[in-house]
Protein backbone atom coordinates (compact mmCIF):
# COMPACT_ATOMS: atom_id res chain seq x y z
CA UNK A 1 0.00 0.00 0.00
CA UNK A 2 1.56 3.53 -0.98
CA UNK A 3 0.99 6.12 1.52
CA UNK A 4 1.23 10.05 1.62
CA UNK A 5 3.76 11.74 3.45
CA UNK A 6 1.00 13.06 5.71
CA UNK A 7 -0.47 10.06 6.18
CA UNK A 8 1.11 8.17 9.31
CA UNK A 9 1.88 4.15 8.78
CA UNK A 10 -0.03 1.75 10.61
CA UNK A 11 1.78 -1.39 9.73
CA UNK A 12 5.62 -1.97 10.56
CA UNK A 13 6.37 -5.30 8.87
CA UNK A 14 9.89 -7.07 10.05
CA UNK A 15 11.90 -9.01 8.13
CA UNK A 16 15.20 -10.53 9.11
CA UNK A 17 18.23 -9.24 7.86
CA UNK A 18 19.89 -12.32 6.79
CA UNK A 19 16.90 -14.08 4.44
CA UNK A 20 17.28 -12.02 1.29
CA UNK A 21 14.13 -13.26 -0.17
CA UNK A 22 11.79 -12.33 3.29
CA UNK A 23 12.90 -8.87 2.44
CA UNK A 24 11.56 -8.97 -0.93
CA UNK A 25 8.48 -10.67 -0.36
CA UNK A 26 8.33 -8.64 2.69
CA UNK A 27 8.92 -5.06 0.44
CA UNK A 28 5.88 -5.80 -1.68
CA UNK A 29 3.50 -7.08 1.06
CA UNK A 30 1.69 -3.59 1.43
CA UNK A 31 2.93 -3.26 4.89
CA UNK A 32 3.75 0.79 5.20
CA UNK A 33 6.77 0.55 6.46
CA UNK A 34 9.15 -2.69 6.60
CA UNK A 35 12.18 -2.95 9.17
CA UNK A 36 14.98 -5.37 8.22
CA UNK A 37 16.09 -6.93 11.49
CA UNK A 38 19.72 -7.41 12.15
CA UNK A 39 19.31 -7.76 16.17
CA UNK A 40 17.00 -10.62 17.58
CA UNK A 41 15.96 -12.52 14.27
CA UNK A 42 19.61 -12.85 13.40
CA UNK A 43 21.71 -15.45 14.79
CA UNK A 44 25.38 -14.74 15.91
CA UNK A 45 26.83 -16.34 13.40
CA UNK A 46 24.74 -14.59 10.56
CA UNK A 47 25.05 -11.13 11.79
CA UNK A 48 27.83 -10.66 9.22
CA UNK A 49 25.65 -11.91 6.34
CA UNK A 50 23.06 -10.24 7.55
CA UNK A 51 24.77 -6.82 7.67
CA UNK A 52 26.16 -7.37 3.86
CA UNK A 53 23.03 -8.12 2.91
CA UNK A 54 21.38 -5.49 4.13
CA UNK A 55 23.99 -3.08 3.13
CA UNK A 56 23.64 -4.58 -0.73
CA UNK A 57 19.72 -3.85 -1.05
CA UNK A 58 19.52 -0.33 0.72
CA UNK A 59 22.36 0.83 -1.35
CA UNK A 60 19.04 2.23 -3.82
CA UNK A 61 16.01 3.42 -2.84
CA UNK A 62 13.09 1.25 -2.00
CA UNK A 63 9.37 0.62 -3.08
CA UNK A 64 8.40 1.69 0.58
CA UNK A 65 10.13 3.21 3.79
CA UNK A 66 12.60 0.57 4.96
CA UNK A 67 14.54 0.88 8.72
CA UNK A 68 16.59 -0.91 10.03
CA UNK A 69 16.79 -2.55 13.64
CA UNK A 70 20.48 -2.52 14.26
CA UNK A 71 22.21 -4.78 17.51
CA UNK A 72 21.96 -3.77 20.81
CA UNK A 73 23.81 0.03 21.55
CA UNK A 74 26.07 -2.03 24.07
CA UNK A 75 26.67 -5.42 21.89
CA UNK A 76 29.61 -6.00 19.22
CA UNK A 77 27.84 -5.88 16.39
CA UNK A 78 26.07 -1.97 16.95
CA UNK A 79 29.08 0.05 15.60
CA UNK A 80 29.57 -1.96 12.69
CA UNK A 81 25.89 -2.20 11.95
CA UNK A 82 25.44 1.87 11.82
CA UNK A 83 28.85 2.26 10.14
CA UNK A 84 27.06 -0.18 7.13
CA UNK A 85 23.86 1.30 6.80
CA UNK A 86 23.19 4.66 8.50
CA UNK A 87 23.71 6.90 5.58
CA UNK A 88 22.47 3.99 2.53
CA UNK A 89 19.73 5.66 0.14
CA UNK A 90 17.28 2.98 0.42
CA UNK A 91 17.38 3.28 4.33
CA UNK A 92 14.27 5.66 5.82
CA UNK A 93 14.98 5.36 9.56
CA UNK A 94 17.02 3.66 12.25
CA UNK A 95 15.66 1.41 15.03
CA UNK A 96 17.51 1.27 18.35
CA UNK A 97 16.84 -1.30 20.44
CA UNK A 98 17.59 -1.45 24.58
CA UNK A 99 17.65 1.89 24.48
CA UNK A 100 17.91 2.89 28.59
CA UNK A 101 19.25 6.65 28.56
CA UNK A 102 19.03 9.52 26.11
CA UNK A 103 22.96 9.61 26.39
CA UNK A 104 22.86 6.71 23.65
CA UNK A 105 20.67 8.75 21.37
CA UNK A 106 22.99 11.54 21.56
CA UNK A 107 26.17 9.86 20.56
CA UNK A 108 24.74 7.72 17.86
CA UNK A 109 23.21 11.10 16.48
CA UNK A 110 26.87 12.52 16.62
CA UNK A 111 28.92 9.49 15.47
CA UNK A 112 26.52 7.64 12.69
CA UNK A 113 27.93 8.69 8.87
CA UNK A 114 26.15 10.94 7.29
CA UNK A 115 24.97 11.49 3.70
CA UNK A 116 23.31 14.23 2.78
CA UNK A 117 20.49 14.34 5.39
CA UNK A 118 19.80 13.13 8.32
CA UNK A 119 18.73 9.72 9.48
CA UNK A 120 15.72 9.76 11.69
CA UNK A 121 16.40 7.42 14.85
CA UNK A 122 13.61 5.58 16.38
CA UNK A 123 13.95 3.96 20.32
CA UNK A 124 12.75 0.65 21.41
CA UNK A 125 12.41 0.73 25.45
CA UNK A 126 12.47 -2.95 26.55
CA UNK A 127 13.86 -2.45 29.74
CA UNK A 128 12.29 -0.97 33.37
CA UNK A 129 15.37 1.59 33.22
CA UNK A 130 13.99 2.69 29.51
CA UNK A 131 10.32 2.86 30.74
CA UNK A 132 11.95 5.18 33.46
CA UNK A 133 13.71 7.38 31.31
CA UNK A 134 11.16 7.52 28.26
CA UNK A 135 10.77 11.13 28.52
CA UNK A 136 14.14 12.25 28.81
CA UNK A 137 14.52 9.20 25.59
CA UNK A 138 12.10 11.01 23.85
CA UNK A 139 13.39 14.60 24.03
CA UNK A 140 17.34 13.17 23.64
CA UNK A 141 18.22 14.76 20.28
CA UNK A 142 16.45 16.32 17.20
CA UNK A 143 16.78 13.09 14.65
CA UNK A 144 14.87 11.14 17.33
CA UNK A 145 11.73 10.84 15.56
CA UNK A 146 9.77 8.06 17.71
CA UNK A 147 9.86 5.98 20.72
CA UNK A 148 7.87 2.16 20.90
CA UNK A 149 8.31 -0.63 23.27
CA UNK A 150 9.89 -3.88 22.87
CA UNK A 151 7.36 -6.11 25.14
CA UNK A 152 9.19 -9.39 25.28
CA UNK A 153 12.27 -8.48 26.86
CA UNK A 154 10.75 -6.02 29.23
CA UNK A 155 8.28 -8.42 29.82
CA UNK A 156 11.17 -10.67 31.15
CA UNK A 157 12.90 -7.90 32.92
CA UNK A 158 9.54 -7.00 35.28
CA UNK A 159 8.79 -10.82 35.83
CA UNK A 160 5.89 -10.68 34.60
CA UNK A 161 2.92 -13.40 33.72
CA UNK A 162 0.09 -11.24 32.88
CA UNK A 163 -0.04 -9.15 30.26
CA UNK A 164 -2.16 -6.41 32.19
CA UNK A 165 0.88 -5.91 33.47
CA UNK A 166 2.13 -4.14 30.63
CA UNK A 167 -0.47 -1.25 30.61
CA UNK A 168 0.84 0.95 33.07
CA UNK A 169 4.49 1.24 31.17
CA UNK A 170 2.51 1.38 27.81
CA UNK A 171 0.58 4.50 28.87
CA UNK A 172 4.08 5.44 30.20
CA UNK A 173 5.15 5.32 27.02
CA UNK A 174 2.53 7.04 24.90
CA UNK A 175 2.06 10.04 26.84
CA UNK A 176 6.34 10.33 26.75
CA UNK A 177 5.89 10.04 23.15
CA UNK A 178 3.62 12.75 22.82
CA UNK A 179 4.76 15.01 25.75
CA UNK A 180 8.25 15.02 23.48
CA UNK A 181 6.36 16.21 20.22
CA UNK A 182 6.72 13.11 19.02
CA UNK A 183 3.86 11.04 16.67
CA UNK A 184 2.04 8.03 18.42
CA UNK A 185 4.23 4.87 19.18
CA UNK A 186 3.19 1.31 17.04
CA UNK A 187 2.23 -1.11 19.50
CA UNK A 188 5.08 -3.90 20.05
CA UNK A 189 4.44 -7.04 17.77
CA UNK A 190 1.59 -9.77 19.03
CA UNK A 191 4.30 -13.15 18.72
CA UNK A 192 1.48 -15.57 18.11
CA UNK A 193 1.23 -15.37 13.79
CA UNK A 194 -1.87 -18.29 14.49
CA UNK A 195 -3.58 -16.12 16.82
CA UNK A 196 -5.47 -13.61 14.76
CA UNK A 197 -8.52 -13.38 16.84
CA UNK A 198 -6.29 -11.98 20.03
CA UNK A 199 -3.87 -9.73 17.47
CA UNK A 200 -7.48 -8.50 16.58
CA UNK A 201 -8.51 -7.85 20.18
CA UNK A 202 -4.97 -6.49 21.74
CA UNK A 203 -5.42 -3.58 19.07
CA UNK A 204 -8.53 -2.94 20.18
CA UNK A 205 -6.99 -2.70 23.42
CA UNK A 206 -3.76 -0.76 22.19
CA UNK A 207 -5.96 2.10 19.96
CA UNK A 208 -7.35 2.67 23.73
CA UNK A 209 -4.63 3.52 25.38
CA UNK A 210 -3.54 6.07 22.77
CA UNK A 211 -0.96 3.60 20.17
CA UNK A 212 -1.22 4.35 16.59
CA UNK A 213 -0.51 0.99 14.42
CA UNK A 214 1.85 -2.21 15.13
CA UNK A 215 4.92 -3.69 14.64
CA UNK A 216 3.79 -7.31 12.46
CA UNK A 217 5.99 -10.30 12.12
CA UNK A 218 4.34 -12.35 9.87
CA UNK A 219 2.51 -10.81 6.56
CA UNK A 220 -1.03 -12.20 7.32
CA UNK A 221 -0.96 -9.77 10.32
CA UNK A 222 -1.54 -6.87 8.15
CA UNK A 223 -4.73 -6.40 7.58
CA UNK A 224 -5.85 -7.12 11.05
CA UNK A 225 -3.66 -4.49 12.33
CA UNK A 226 -4.98 -1.81 9.60
CA UNK A 227 -8.87 -2.90 10.03
CA UNK A 228 -8.29 -2.08 13.63
CA UNK A 229 -6.83 1.40 13.38
CA UNK A 230 -8.40 2.44 10.79
CA UNK A 231 -11.33 4.38 11.45
CA UNK A 232 -14.92 3.26 10.67
CA UNK A 233 -17.42 5.34 8.36
CA UNK A 234 -19.29 6.69 11.02
CA UNK A 235 -16.00 7.91 12.46
CA UNK A 236 -15.06 9.42 9.30
CA UNK A 237 -18.70 10.87 9.14
CA UNK A 238 -18.23 12.02 12.80
CA UNK A 239 -15.01 13.81 11.98
CA UNK A 240 -15.92 15.43 8.89
CA UNK A 241 -19.06 17.29 10.78
CA UNK A 242 -16.78 18.35 13.41
CA UNK A 243 -14.32 19.85 10.97
CA UNK A 244 -16.51 21.15 8.75
CA UNK A 245 -18.57 23.20 11.66
CA UNK A 246 -15.26 24.26 13.32
CA UNK A 247 -14.60 25.82 9.65
CA UNK A 248 -17.59 28.00 10.10
CA UNK A 249 -16.88 29.34 14.13
CA UNK A 250 -13.42 28.76 15.47
CA UNK A 251 -14.74 28.92 18.78
CA UNK A 252 -16.36 26.31 21.09
CA UNK A 253 -20.10 25.28 19.82
CA UNK A 254 -22.65 22.66 19.72
CA UNK A 255 -23.60 20.26 16.51
CA UNK A 256 -27.21 19.73 16.23
CA UNK A 257 -27.35 17.10 18.06
CA UNK A 258 -26.08 17.92 21.24
CA UNK A 259 -22.58 17.56 21.55
CA UNK A 260 -20.11 20.24 22.46
CA UNK A 261 -16.92 20.38 20.88
CA UNK A 262 -13.63 22.38 20.76
CA UNK A 263 -10.02 22.80 19.66
CA UNK A 264 -9.33 19.63 21.28
CA UNK A 265 -11.85 17.92 19.48
CA UNK A 266 -11.20 19.29 16.44
CA UNK A 267 -7.92 18.24 16.25
CA UNK A 268 -8.90 14.22 17.10
CA UNK A 269 -11.51 14.86 14.27
CA UNK A 270 -8.43 16.03 11.97
CA UNK A 271 -6.27 13.03 13.16
CA UNK A 272 -9.19 10.44 12.09
CA UNK A 273 -9.24 12.22 9.02
CA UNK A 274 -5.66 11.77 8.33
CA UNK A 275 -6.31 8.12 7.86
CA UNK A 276 -8.92 8.50 5.64
CA UNK A 277 -6.77 8.14 2.35
CA UNK A 278 -6.35 4.53 2.92
CA UNK A 279 -10.24 3.63 2.92
CA UNK A 280 -11.05 2.27 -0.34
Amino acid sequence: MTISPTTPPLTWLYAPGDRPQTVTKALGCGADVVIIDLEDAVAPDRKEYARTATAERLSDPQPVPVHVRVNALDSPFAAADLRSVAALPGVAGLRLPKVTSPHQITRVAETVPRADRVTPLHALLETALGIEHAYAIACAHPCLRGIALGEADLRADLGLRDDAGLDWCRSRVVVAARAAGLASPPQSVHPDIRDLEGLATTCAHGRTLGFLGRAAIHPRQLPIIERAYLPTERELEEAETIVKAAARDQGAQALPDGRFIDAAVVATARRTLSLAPRKG
